[in-house]
C-alpha cells in the first residue's frame, strides 16, 4: 500500500505540476483561455493536484 501511494503521489504530483507550467506558458503568450477553461482555473487544478500529490507522498511514508 505504501509502494501504491508513493507511486500515485509522484505521478499526481507530476501532472499538477504539468498543468501549471502549460497555464502559466498559455498565459504569458497572451491567452485567457485554453479548452474552454480559464487559465486561473487551470492553475488553481494544477496547484490541488499538486497539493494532493504530496498528501499522498506523506501518507506513503513509513
Amino acid at each position: 500500500m505504501n509502494k501504491l501511494l508513493l507511486t500515485a503521489g509522484r505521478l499526481i504530483g507530476f501532472a499538477g505540476m504539468l498543468l501549471c507550467l502549460v497555464a502559466i506558458a498559455t498565459r504569458l503568450t497572451g491567452h485567457y483561455f485554453l479548452g474552454g477553461f480559464q487559465l486561473a482555473t487551470l492553475l488553481q487544478t494544477g496547484v490541488a493536484g499538486m497539493v494532493a500529490g504530496c498528501f499522498c507522498l506523506l501518507a506513503g511514508r513509513d
